[in-house]
């Protein structure tokens, strides 16, 4: 770092703000440069009418992974954030009849609502679970906190003898389908894979663990709202001396020689550093911000992408509150397979649309007015969806109706009291997003691990990437890894494993 003394980030998502903290504790000079008004990416936070909307992630997952960050910078994250774990976790809904069952972080518990639903079935929770906590750590200490850079970094001797453990090659649809065999515990199983963007017969099987994550380490809330989190990390970096600057999109990045040197901004002043790092969408940092001969990925690499979904999202007002709503509700398809083809393959609207409702004023009475409800409904769609006013408009009705109807959220319209609806186009707007996908990169197979973007330019010395387009990938608290991979490669510090000092 000696020779690096000042550092540019662009954008101030997780990866962005999470890296900029630790190089700031390094004692590096770090500016991080946010198009938008405020810090946090895609978890930004909006107000209005007297309700508080977090606009993007809602489930606070790997809390080991959060804890973590802070000790390595010197903190107590609970200085910093009052958590909360939800009990029950989530809701899950089934068809019209109004029907539900409640998840917790409580393997007992959970083991008896599977065996109610399938004879035996919490037996064989148990036994999944206890080898999902084991892969969770063989994948912390050897994969997730590793950078790769070829082949024989993934093929060693110890990573195939631990990865053999994690079923790689197998995907966590056939997994789960060999387990149980109720269509509902199935789906239960499964639907952590959405928020990897990518549909379960095409997520490897490591991403098991995730089941540990949901119910072993649980599903938390932070009182005020998700929004807190990159609050929270970024007074964390303002407090190592990094300088964040709102309103002031990157024109393009400043390369001398086959180095970078800085960004232009778009009012073009230009500003110098001795390191970049892109925490911007990767297609957007490559299209748009380097010249072509400085791009990794041609744009026949980028349209063979599989892309994690866009979203249809709905942030609603309601001048009354439904008791049986809990903070996270899921309500499944009943033609799981049909709707994940439409996701991922079609441009349009889903025929019978999964749909996630949260509910944050159930455990925070501040994100809404005394005696009201504040909802985000979000209903997953296929990335490079196209659409004009009269379809979203017809799109939101529906949505509204199903939640009516199925969830049983009687009087819903009649009682709106503030609505805005965000969708592709938005996504792209406000974070250049590709094709609008709302997640980044789908985590198939081939765009995991060693087949991930890389977070270091090949073509531009001192050029590096942030994010969930890199390894290990989507999600906060990946990000968050992803930021100390970055940092690891910055610093010539070449461990699998999870940093222990800085």
């Amino acid at each position: 770092m000696s020779a690096r003394k000042s550092a540019i980030i662009i954008g101030a998502g997780f990866g962005g703000i999470s890296l900029a903290a630790m190089l700031g504790k390094q004692g590096c000079t770090v500016d991080v440069y946010e198009k938008n008004e405020s810090i946090g990416g895609r978890a930004r936070v909006f107000s209005d009418h007297g309700y508080t909307f977090d606009m993007g992630p809602s489930w606070y997952m790997m809390p080991d992974v959060f804890e973590h960050f802070f000790t390595l910078m010197g903190e107590n994250i609970h200085d910093y954030l009052t958590l909360k774990k939800l009990a029950p976790s989530y809701r899950v809904f089934l068809g019209s009849t109004g029907e539900h069952h409640d998840f917790f972080a409580d393997r007992a518990r959970n083991a008896a609502v599977f065996d109610a639903i399938e004879p035996g079935a919490g037996k064989k929770l148990i036994d999944y679970l206890d080898e999902s906590a084991r892969q969770y750590g063989i994948a912390k200490h050897e994969f997730i906190y590793k950078n790769y850079d070829s082949i024989f970094d993934f093929f060693n001797k110890r990573v195939m003898r631990e990865g053999r453990k994690l079923e790689i090659l197998n995907s966590m649809e056939r997994i789960i389908h060999r387990t149980f065999t109720s269509e509902l515990l199935r789906k239960v199983m499964l639907f952590q894979m959405v928020l990897l963007g990518t549909a379960p017969k095409d997520a490897p099987g490591m991403y098991r663990l995730m089941n540990h994550v949901d119910f072993d380490l649980g599903i938390w809330y932070p009182d005020g709202g998700i929004g807190e989190l990159p609050k929270a990390i970024g007074k964390l970096a303002e407090k190592c001396g990094v300088h964040f600057h709102y309103h002031a999109p990157v024109r393009r990045i400043v390369t001398e020689n086959g180095q970078a040197v800085g960004v232009e901004l778009e009012n073009g002043t230009v500003q110098h550093a001795d390191l970049v790092v892109s925490n911007a969408d990767l297609h957007h940092t490559e299209t748009a911000l380097l010249a072509p001969q400085e791009r990794d990925h041609s744009e026949r690499y980028w349209n063979k992408r599989t892309l994690a979904p866009s979203a249809f999202i709905m942030y609603l007002g309601v001048k009354k509150q439904f008791e049986n709503l809990t903070h996270h509700n899921l309500l499944f398809t009943e033609n799981w397979e049909q709707n994940f083809k439409e996701i991922f393959n079609h441009d349009d609207f889903p025929t019978d649309p999964s749909i996630y409702v949260c509910a944050p004023s159930k455990s925070d009475r501040n994100v809404a007015p005394p005696g009201h409800e504040n909802l985000f409904v979000l209903v997953p769609l296929s990335a490079g969806v196209t659409y004009d006013e009269s379809k979203k408009r017809a799109w939101a009705d529906r949505t509204l109706s199903i939640l009516e109807t199925r969830l049983g959220l009687t009087g819903l319209r009649t009682n709106l009291d503030y609505e805005r609806i965000y969708c592709a186009e938005d996504f792209s707007l406000d974070y250049h997003s590709f094709k609008g996908t709302a997640l980044g990169l789908a985590h198939t197979l081939g765009q995991s691990a060693l087949w991930r973007p890389n977070n270091v330019s090949k073509k531009v010395k001192n050029l590096y990437f942030v994010g969930s387009y890199q390894n290990p990938g989507i999600g906060m608290p990946i990000c968050v890894i992803s930021a100390q991979n970055v940092y690891k490669r910055i610093m010539g510090i070449t461990t699998p494993h999870p940093l222990t000092s800085l």
